[in-house]
């Protein structure tokens, strides 16, 4: 089913279960009240009240989804915990249901929770996994963005700075071996559209969006904002925020002094690469000049390629 039908569907679905718990909703029983949070490809999000559902990818597995979503349930205080313990199908789509949260206001950057994102990932890591765990699906989505750069824009100028950059990179992480952490649980996609304050408005801060979730190396939920910060785009004062709250919280990611980056270098790499390669290939899709933000990321690949990963120490 496309998402324009599956969105008419989910709405419904959506609106059904929160009058179920507020009869009373401000909605006037509007048979397609609700709001879409998001409509892509690989998820579909409504809200409706306090209920949100998403359908997630079409190739989402049943059974390893089911078991995210249970790490979820059972690790209530650092992750959201979904209002359902098993998804359900919905023509042909595996559906979550979740309670809504606050999320972070990306018109004030000066309020980002840096501190509360790095805490969350440090609990995250040293908890062990409550329920057996695919593998964290990081290098396996940076695999599929460069994948889709081939295919999309195998022509345009920029794209061989960033298949030279992660044709460097070691074989773990471009999703072409094992990891060589198997047992760290991770969030495999963090950035600050995967933090919600629950209950809302003021709640503590959690983390949601298990499609990724697994176990894996830690410092992949580090090499987002790393990148940003290697590639100017996240100031340094933020950057150090989030790395002096991560290793006050015990975070096993990286040693806990001196210099970061041998733990670092591997992820922010293909976190880089895998920016870069979904920003050429939406530009060349839409047959449009790369924007500032997009040359960064594609300059830095080029410096990448030009000197290799460091190893982590030991």
């Amino acid at each position: 089913m496309t998402t324009d039908h599956l969105l008419p569907v989910l709405t419904a679905r959506v609106r059904e279960r929160a009058h179920a718990g507020a009869p009373d909703c401000p909605c006037g029983g509007a048979p397609l009240a609700g709001t879409t949070l998001a409509d892509r490809p690989d998820a579909t999000v409504v809200r409706h009240a306090g209920i949100v559902a998403k359908a997630h990818a079409a190739d989402a597995d049943p059974a390893e989804l089911a078991l995210r979503v249970t790490v979820a349930a059972r690790l209530p205080g650092i992750l959201l915990p979904p209002l359902d313990p098993t998804p359900v199908a919905l023509h042909g789509r595996l559906v979550t249901s979740w309670p809504y949260g606050t999320p972070v206001d990306p018109e004030d950057p000066d309020a980002a929770p840096w501190e509360a994102a790095a805490t969350l990932l440090a609990r995250l890591h040293r908890t062990p996994a409550p329920t057996a765990v695919p593998p964290m699906r990081g290098p396996a989505k940076a695999a599929q963005a460069v994948a889709r750069l081939r295919t999309a824009a195998p022509h345009h100028p920029a794209t061989a700075p960033v298949l030279h950059a992660w044709a460097a990179l070691p074989a773990w992480a471009r999703g072409e071996a094992a990891m060589p952490d198997t047992a760290t649980l991770c969030h495999g996609d963090l950035h600050l559209g995967q933090l919600i304050r629950h209950p809302a408005p003021g709640g503590p801060w959690l983390l949601i969006d298990v499609d990724d979730l697994g176990t894996g190396v830690p410092a992949w939920d580090l090499a987002r904002p790393a990148a940003w910060y290697a590639c100017g785009l996240l100031p340094p004062d933020d950057w150090h925020r989030f790395l002096t709250a991560y290793r006050a919280a015990g975070g096993p990611a990286v040693p806990p002094h001196g210099d970061p980056w041998p733990a670092l270098d591997v992820p922010a790499r293909a976190l880089t690469a895998q920016t870069a390669a979904r920003a050429v290939a939406k530009a060349g899709a839409a047959d449009r000049p790369l924007d500032e933000v997009e040359r960064s990321l594609v300059d830095a690949c080029a410096r990448m390629a030009s000197i290799g990963p460091r190893a982590p120490r030991g």
